[in-house]
């Protein structure tokens, strides 16, 4: 005669029951992980991080003359000397970031970094050694002339020195390891061409 035992049965089930349980939980989860809108979510914090900041200070050196037929008038000469500090910051717009999700894989599209600021601070400017040069008078365009060319040649130096690739690196580490922190196991991401955001140049207050 066959014995049946209860109690190791009803313990099976609650087991099942509890695994299934634990699976929906887990299934959950992990489509609420890999939905795309929560991921883009994520990604915008990556915004700030993503940036790459130069910070620059020297002293911009201007001398020019009046000129006749493109010849230089003799003492016409005006000139003066700008201390500063200033930066170049360059990153990505994630706002143009796109995202695809199949399983545990997702493939992002990620925009190529740019300039977005050169900045001079206005606070930081001290003027000395100003020319007094009646036939030539210094005016208030002189110094903004001479902030805008200043401002080009720091742009390019960031640029010479590698800004918009260390901007782009950063971006790339930064939701490698978000994405990993979410579970996804194969990570793809490319640069993709998009319409180049305006640089801002501008003189902080």
């Amino acid at each position: 005669m066959r014995r049946t035992n209860y109690s190791a049965l009803l313990m099976l089930a609650l087991a099942l029951v509890l695994a299934f349980m634990l699976y929906r939980t887990k299934y959950a989860q992990s489509r609420q992980l890999y939905d795309s809108s929560v991921i883009m979510e994520k990604i915008s914090y990556v915004k700030e991080l993503s940036l790459v900041k130069y910070s620059y200070s020297g002293v911009i050196s201007f001398t020019d003359y009046l000129r006749f037929i493109n010849l230089q008038v003799p003492m016409t000469e005006k000139s003066f000397l700008i201390k500063y500090t200033g930066y170049v910051k360059a990153g990505i717009d994630v706002s143009k970031t796109t995202v695809s999700v199949k399983g545990k894989t997702v493939k992002i599209g990620l925009p190529k970094p740019v300039i977005q600021e050169t900045v001079i601070d206005e606070k930081s400017l001290q003027v000395y050694d100003e020319s007094m040069n009646i036939l030539n008078p210094i005016k208030v365009a002189d110094y903004q002339k001479a902030i805008v060319a200043e401002q080009n040649k720091i742009k390019q130096d960031a640029l010479a020195k590698g800004i918009l690739t260390e901007s782009s690196d950063q971006a790339h580490k930064f939701i490698t390891s978000l994405l990993e922190e979410l579970g996804f196991e194969i990570i793809e991401i490319d640069e993709i061409n998009t319409l180049t955001l305006p640089q801002k140049e501008l003189n902080r207050n």
